[in-house]
């Protein structure tokens, strides 16, 4: 169903963005309300936008009242699980006490569909592989267990405003935008590709491997990687669900086959031409051996396929970003969008 008017609050950001595109191309209009603290207004491209946090209650009744969105897309929260165990009060009062605001709004403002960006650490050290939603939920780090309690959230909010949700459960988003538009630009960067590629890029002298005597082929962890690209077509599709009269549910996004950190660097050798060296490090605590998602009820579902997720292609997109981002830099294209950047 197109022609909706989306809220997508964290939209300057990696993923956020990446479904932004993903809606305009579906015939939707998103509304972008980000802080700029983590997001990056040059990724603002496919329709307004609105510097603001969720946590400013002021701000939000603002942005609902003059946008009329018909459905809410929830990206902004902090994500750093290493930072999140040094400084947990953050995490909570930023990705709970947001999250209780913007839905404190949508019931303010007669908004009931909303699609929730959650994470596969909701689940904690997995007790069977692949992991499946009926996996118990037992995140080991602040950053887990905060996405774990909006969910619970949700629950309350359907059964007492009758707001339903669909909640998508990520495994190693990755890749690049295909037309090279968007990607990722964190500052610090934490995820293994873009780093494995700034090595190669000459910017890093090497990429750090955090353990080589798992119990896995090659002795390092193993992740499910899917393109962003796929994980924003499934939001597209987790909204359609809900505009259809679907129930609220919990969606894994992942391909079901594993990748080695390893088999990263080898294969970021193959896509790039560059030596890459790699340093072995001790294991970082709390690092399960292998994540890898059981996504068939996304499938059966939503319809959702991972089509761009295979390694080759992922790290082909992202090589082609990383590249674009030494040779020009990247312009809003949107005209009239509303709003003013600044510090968030």
């Amino acid at each position: 169903m197109a022609g909706r008017t989306v809220l997508v609050t964290g939209g300057a950001g990696y993923i956020g963005s990446h479904v932004c595109k993903q809606l305009a191309l579906a015939g939707d209009t998103p509304v972008v309300l980000d802080s700029l603290e983590h997001g990056h207004r040059q990724l603002v491209r496919y329709g307004p936008f609105e510097h603001g946090d969720v946590r400013d209650r002021t701000r939000l009744d603002a942005v609902f009242a003059h946008h009329r969105p018909d459905a809410v897309m929830h990206f902004a929260a902090y994500t750093d699980v290493g930072e999140s165990v040094a400084n947990p009060g953050r995490y909570y009062a930023n990705n709970v006490g947001g999250s209780v605001e913007l839905l404190a709004a949508m019931v303010r403002h007669d908004v009931g569909a909303l699609v929730f960006s959650s994470t596969c650490a909701t689940y904690g050290l997995p007790r069977t592989l692949p992991l499946t939603e009926e996996h118990p939920q037992h995140p080991i780090s602040p950053y887990g267990a905060s996405k774990h309690m909006v969910e619970r959230i949700l629950d309350d909010f359907a059964a007492a405003h009758r707001l339903r949700s669909i909640r998508l459960r990520y495994f190693n988003a990755a890749g690049a935008d295909p037309d090279g538009e968007l990607g990722e630009l964190h500052d610090p960067e934490t995820h293994l590709i873009p780093l494995v590629l700034q090595v190669a890029a000459g910017l890093r002298e090497a990429v750090a491997v955090y353990g080589d005597t798992y119990p896995t082929a090659d002795g390092s962890c193993v992740r499910d990687y899917v393109h962003v690209t796929d994980l924003a077509d499934a939001h597209v599709r987790a909204l359609d669900h809900l505009d259809a009269g679907g129930a609220s549910d919990a969606y894994n996004l992942g391909t079901g086959t594993g990748a080695s950190v390893l088999e990263v660097i080898e294969a970021a050798r193959e896509a790039t031409g560059a030596a890459i060296p790699a340093v072995t490090h001790p294991p970082r605590p709390g690092d399960p051996p292998e994540l890898v998602a059981g996504a068939d009820r996304a499938a059966t579902e939503l319809g959702w396929r991972p089509e761009r997720s295979g390694l080759a292609t992922i790290l082909a997109d992202a090589w082609r970003w990383q590249t674009r981002q030494h040779r020009e830099p990247a312009t809003p294209r949107t005209p009239g969008m509303s709003g003013t950047p600044g510090q968030g």
